[in-house]
């Protein structure tokens, strides 16, 4: 029985021997897959190179070496010959690179440091246009990145004249003192103040706030006369607000302007206030401590409120484009309202938009010139070329059919007071003389002419002169306001108030026109 039992073992130990000598691992140059130096099958070995039935680590052409790149001056350990070549580097024997190329130093650059060799120093230099600043006596990574400087804010602390006192300054300012006689042990806390009791300096809390030249917000000031954290009443006896930087997110209410609040100092400019010093008698909140309150920006104008930053329209007339009126651009700047006249003559016109309650105006060209050319409807009123109306023109007896023209949406103004201007040109396109033909009629009871319309009635109307004289038969009730309109509506043309409501010269004329018996009414 124990011989069966022996000889079963045995056969089950062969059998497991045949199967490892049947998986012999070889050592691939490269495998098919594209790996160099791999312990593979020798089915997964690329043809092409070489393949030995033993481990990597005991051939030539795999042994583990050195490889450096002397253009960008890296070093690689551990690394096949084969591989070194493929990737363009110089290998040598000695995998941990024990070699002067791969001695490691402290790179700064700028305010980074690296801890690499001093050619790889050199290139990283190059790449940001720097000066090479290689330190081989920096023997360890963790003592190069401790010597880099930063415009990280924090606690500067130091002993000066034997007390511990601070300074909120940055890495790189902080960095400054220590080559500086009578500083002493100084140490950089980032986002600590100097208010902090940890430090364990001379600087304390206090009630005094103060303005910061480019900055928007109040900040409280420690005793040393260190700026802490934004103003906020509330932690005025807050141990944490005075220990660690807070962000203006973090501060008291950070999506408002906080004008003219006692407790809060969290300016925005942006949003309508910024820090100014409190004045006294000022009909305002005095804030609870301190000297500085958030100015609120906005302005008052005409019964109106504006935001900081808030512009819009405005005229020297309430009866627009008139013989002397003009467009201004009012601005809400820093509480006060300034004015910004558009060019003259309405040579610009100010156009005004909103975004929610904020207004916003600009002043622009007034693009009148080629209105008249207009043949129709959407080209005249096209916005987004000219500034141009559809304005009625007129009415023809008999259909009534109405006429239309394309004038002028702004009025532009003339030096018209000047002989060889331009307004004469101008104005003279909507001159027009419709002449009605009257017969003079019975004579009336108080011994005046009465005059029957018997041609052109559609150019005058139904009246009475100023001597007397009754005119019967018009049916233009409307053509003097046409005409007027289209005339007016060409510049500082046509029978006008001016900007001050006062008449032009030729304001009331109209013209009867007599030959004999017949006489002729003139616009």
């Amino acid at each position: 029985m124990n011989k069966i039992i022996l000889v079963l073992v045995l056969g089950i130990f062969l059998a497991g021997l045949a199967s490892a000598v049947g998986e012999i691992s070889y050592c691939c140059e490269k495998t098919v897959g594209g790996a160099w130096c791999q312990n593979s099958p020798e089915e997964d070995c690329n043809q092409n190179f070489q393949a030995v039935p033993t481990s990597c680590e005991a051939t030539s052409f795999c042994k583990l070496g050195c490889c450096y790149d002397s253009q960008e001056g890296t070093c690689m350990e551990n690394t096949p010959q084969v591989v070194c070549n493929d990737a363009g580097g110089v290998w040598g024997e000695g995998a941990e690179c024990e070699i002067a190329q791969c001695e490691l130093g402290c790179c700064l650059i700028g305010e980074q440091a690296a801890f690499v060799t001093q050619t790889r120093c050199k290139r990283l230099s190059a790449l940001y246009s720097l000066e090479t600043n290689f330190r081989n006596d920096i023997s360890n990574e963790i003592e190069c990145i401790a010597s880099a400087t930063s415009d990280a804010m924090g606690a500067c602390v130091f002993t000066l004249e034997y007390e511990k006192t601070c300074k909120m300054l940055s890495q790189k300012e902080c960095k400054k003192l220590e080559s500086n006689s009578g500083y002493e042990d100084v140490e950089f806390r980032q986002d600590y103040l100097c208010s902090a009791e940890e430090l364990g300096t001379n600087c304390g809390p206090s009630q005094e706030t103060t303005c910061v030249e480019g900055e928007d917000e109040i900040y409280f000031v420690d005793t040393c006369g260190n700026l802490a954290n934004i103003y906020d009443s509330s932690k005025i006896k807050n141990k944490e607000y005075w220990t660690k930087i807070y962000l203006k997110s973090e501060s008291c209410n950070p999506l408002l302007n906080n004008a003219n609040s006692a407790s809060c100092g969290n300016c925005d400019y942006y949003l309508g206030s910024t820090c100014k010093t409190y004045e006294r008698g000022e009909d305002k909140n005095r804030p609870n401590y301190g000297d500085n309150i958030c100015r609120d920006l906005s302005c008052e104008y005409d019964g109106e409120k504006y935001e900081h930053g808030e512009s819009w329209c405005e005229t020297n007339t309430e009866k627009l484009n008139t013989p002397g009126s003009e467009y201004y651009r009012m601005i809400c700047y820093n509480g006060e309202v300034t004015i910004e006249p558009c060019a003259s003559f309405r040579a610009e016109v100010c156009i005004e938009s909103s975004i929610g309650d904020f207004s916003a105006a600009a002043c622009r060209a007034n693009r009148w010139q080629d209105c008249l050319s207009q043949d129709e409807k959407d080209d005249c009123e096209n916005e987004d070329k000219r500034d141009c109306e559809w304005i009625l023109s007129g009415e023809v007896d008999g259909d009534g059919e109405n006429f239309y023209i394309c004038s002028p949406k702004y009025a532009p103004g003339f030096d018209f007071w000047v002989g060889d201007g331009e307004a004469e040109e101008i104005c003279s396109l909507a001159s027009t003389q419709c002449t009605a033909k009257f017969e003079q009629g019975i004579i009336s009871s108080i011994g005046k002419d009465s005059w029957k319309c018997v041609e052109n009635c559609h150019c005058c109307v139904n009246g009475e002169d100023e001597d007397g004289n009754k005119y019967s038969g018009c049916t233009g009730q409307n053509y003097e306001k046409y005409k007027d309109e289209f005339c007016e509506s060409l510049g500082d043309c046509g029978r006008k108030l001016n900007y001050l409501g006062k008449k032009g010269y030729d304001f009331d004329d109209n013209f009867l026109l007599c030959d004999g018996d017949d006489c002729y009414w003139t616009l």
